[in-house]
C-alpha cells in the first residue's frame, strides 16, 4: 500500500521527521479499486514534509514545521483540472478523439488533444476527423497492430492490457529494476549557497530560479507547486507549440509564460540557464539532447544545477523514447483493465499517474536543494528522475480494495462517503462532502476563474499562489 514512509525513504529524507505529519482521512475521496487515495495522500504529503525541512533548514529553526495532509484538498488537486472554471465555462478536458475503442480483438485508448498527434492519428488510421470512420477504421484490427501503427506515424495509440500482460513486457521489467524516484549526482561543484529566510509566510523555494520546460500534466503540476513555495518559475514553449489554453491556465499559477526558439535563441536559453538553479524537463526521453539538453550538458555548462525529469515510460527499455500520458499508461500498465469491467476498460478517479508524479518530482527538487545547502557536500548537481508508468506500478502494488466500487469513468467521478474505516497516519475519519471547502475564485488576465486551492500546507506556509496564470508565451524569456 502506498504510503508518506515509503516514498519518504525514496526520497532519502529523515524518518523521524515522519512524525511532524498529520492526517484528516476522509473516505470516499478518490474511490476507486486501486488504492488511489493512500497515493495521493502519500504524495502531497513528501512533497509538503519536503518543503516544510528546506523551509526550516533556510529560516535556522530548531523544528521542522508541522504538516497537514487532508483528503479533501487532496482530492480536489488530483482533479483540479475538472473543477477549473473560466468566466464560468467549464473545459473540455479530452477532445473527441481522445478515447477508448474497440478493436477487432479488444480495445485501444487514443491520445489527440494536441492538433499535432490528433493529424498523425487519422494520417495512421488513413481516414477524415469524424468518430464514426475512426471507430470503422479501427473495429477490424487488432489492438496491438494499431498501437504499432499509430505509434509509427508518430502518434498516440495504446493497447489495453492486463496487469499480467504488461508484466511479461519488456518495459514493465526495465521499469521493475528502477526505484521510484532515481538520483544521479551531475558533478562535485557547490551550489549555490540559499541565502536565509524571515518572517511569514514560510516560502522555502524562495529566491530560486526555475526553468520549466516541461507539458501536460505532471511536469507542471511539479513546477507549479515550487512556484507556491516561492520559486521564480519561468516556463518556455517553443513558438511552435501552443500549449492548450484552459491547460494553461490550469497549471500556469504563480508562473510566467515565455516563448523560445531553443535553435535561434540559444544565446538567450544559454543566459537564462547561467543564472538558473533548477530546470525540470516534461517531454519524451532525448527529445531535447538535440539542442544540448541532455542533464549532462546542462550540468557541464552550469555546474551545480539540479535537474530533473519526468516522462511517460521512463528513460531506458524498449519504451523509453515513445510519447506518453497518463491515461496511456493506466490503459498499457493493466489499470484500466484492473478499474474496468468485462464489458469496457475504466480508469481512475483523477489523472493520479501525472499529479502523484507531479507531487513527487517537485518532493525530489526540494530534497536534492536540502541535500545541497545542507547535507554531503560530496556531490552538489543533481539529477532527479521519475516516469509515470514507474508511479503506476507502485500504485498497482498496493491491494485492491472491492468497498469502493468499480473505477471511475474515463471522465472520472467525485464520490460520496463510502464507509470505510480510517487509514493512514490520521486521527479518524470525517465525510467527504465535495470539493467544495477547497475551491477557490480570482481574477486573472485570462478570465475569472474558479480553480482548487494548494494542497500542499505546512504550519506558516503559503495558502495560495502569489500570482494567477497569465495568457500562454505572454511574458519575456528573462529572468
Amino acid at each position: 500500500m502506498p504510503d508518506i514512509g515509503s516514498v519518504w525513504e525514496e526520497l532519502g529524507g529523515d524518518p523521524a521527521l515522519l512524525a511532524r505529519v498529520s492526517t484528516v482521512v476522509r473516505p470516499g475521496a478518490l474511490p476507486a479499486r486501486l488504492p488511489v487515495r493512500e497515493l495521493a495522500r502519500a504524495c502531497v504529503g513528501a512533497c509538503a514534509l519536503a518543503a516544510a525541512e528546506l523551509g526550516a533548514h533556510r529560516a535556522g529553526r530548531a523544528e521542522v514545521p508541522r504538516v497537514t495532509v487532508d483528503d479533501g484538498a487532496v482530492a480536489t488537486a488530483f482533479t483540479g483540472e475538472r473543477h477549473l472554471l473560466v468566466d464560468g465555462r467549464a473545459p473540455q478536458s479530452f477532445a473527441p478523439l481522445s478515447r477508448f475503442w474497440r478493436t477487432a480483438d479488444g480495445w485501444v485508448r487514443t491520445h489527440a488533444n494536441y492538433p499535432h498527434h490528433r493529424a498523425r492519428l487519422l494520417s495512421a488510421l488513413g481516414v477524415p476527423e469524424d468518430t464514426v470512420a475512426v471507430g470503422s477504421a479501427l473495429r477490424d484490427r487488432p489492438a496491438l497492430e494499431v498501437e504499432e501503427t499509430v505509434y509509427a506515424a508518430g502518434g498516440l495509440a495504446v493497447a489495453l492490457r492486463t496487469p499480467a500482460e504488461w508484466a511479461a513486457h519488456d518495459q514493465a521489467a526495465a521499469l521493475a529494476t528502477r526505484p521510484l524516484v532515481e538520483h544521479v549526482r551531475l558533478d562535485t561543484t557547490r551550489a549555490r549557497a540559499l541565502p536565509p529566510l524571515d518572517g511569514t509566510p514560510l516560502l522555502p523555494a524562495a529566491g530560486l530560479r526555475v526553468l520549466d520546460l516541461t507539458r501536460v500534466l505532471a511536469g507542471p503540476v511539479a513546477t507549479r507547486t515550487l512556484a507556491l513555495l516561492g520559486a521564480d518559475v519561468l516556463r518556455l514553449d517553443a513558438p511552435h507549440l501552443p500549449e492548450l489554453p484552459d491547460q494553461h491556465a490550469d497549471t500556469g499559477f504563480g508562473k510566467r509564460s515565455a516563448t523560445l526558439d531553443l535553435t535561434a535563441g540559444c544565446d538567450r536559453f544559454e543566459e537564462l540557464l547561467a543564472a538558473a538553479d533548477v530546470v525540470v524537463t516534461g517531454y519524451r526521453p532525448g527529445a531535447l539532447d538535440r539542442f544540448g539538453l541532455s542533464p549532462e550538458a546542462l550540468a557541464e555548462r552550469r555546474p551545480g544545477l539540479v535537474v530533473a525529469q519526468v516522462s511517460a515510460w521512463g528513460a531506458y527499455g524498449p519504451w523509453g523514447g515513445r510519447r506518453g500520458f497518463d491515461s496511456l499508461v493506466q490503459v498499457a500498465t493493466g489499470i484500466a483493465a484492473v478499474e474496468g469491467s468485462p464489458q469496457r476498460p475504466g480508469a481512475l478517479p483523477a489523472q493520479a499517474l501525472d499529479h502523484g508524479t507531479g507531487y513527487l518530482l517537485a518532493a525530489a527538487v526540494l530534497r536534492a536543494l536540502t541535500e545541497q545547502a545542507y547535507g554531503d557536500a560530496a556531490g552538489r548537481g543533481r539529477l532527479v528522475r521519475l516516469a509515470l508508468a514507474r508511479t503506476a506500478a507502485w500504485l498497482q502494488g498496493g491491494s485492491h480494495r472491492p468497498e469502493d466500487g468499480a473505477g471511475a469513468d474515463e471522465v472520472g467521478a467525485d464520490g460520496a462517503a463510502d464507509g470505510a474505516a480510517a487509514d493512514g497516519m490520521g486521527v479518524g475519519a470525517v465525510p467527504y462532502d465535495g470539493p467544495g471547502p477547497w475551491l477557490a475564485g480570482t481574477d486573472s488576465p485570462v478570465g475569472h476563474l474558479r480553480y482548487a486551492r494548494p494542497a500542499v500546507s505546512f504550519a506558516d506556509g503559503p495558502h495560495d499562489w502569489a500570482r494567477p496564470p497569465g495568457p500562454w508565451g505572454a511574458d519575456a524569456a528573462r529572468w
